[in-house]
């Protein structure tokens, strides 16, 4: 059962992560350039190939916690 719960967090944290990401790349790029086509350019593609290491990164994150807890519970120390 946790481990769906973890994984639903996992996507959600990682949408939530993408549209906060896409919004703050475009902004910036604009800024910038002030370029729409450009900062879009630059403001989608960033934020994509940043999303996809997120989860990855959180995926890692979520099993070091769980392969942890596993290794306190089996060593009798909880």
């Amino acid at each position: 059962m946790s481990r769906i719960i973890f994984t639903h967090e996992t996507m959600a944290k990682t949408l939530t992560y993408c549209l906060m990401h896409f919004t703050v790349a475009i902004a910036v790029a604009y800024a910038l350039t002030s370029d729409w086509q450009i900062a879009l350019s630059i403001g989608i593609i960033e934020p994509l190939v940043q999303t996809v290491f997120f989860n990855m990164h959180e995926r890692g994150w979520n099993k070091a916690r769980a392969d942890y807890k596993r290794r306190v519970m089996d060593s009798g120390l909880a």
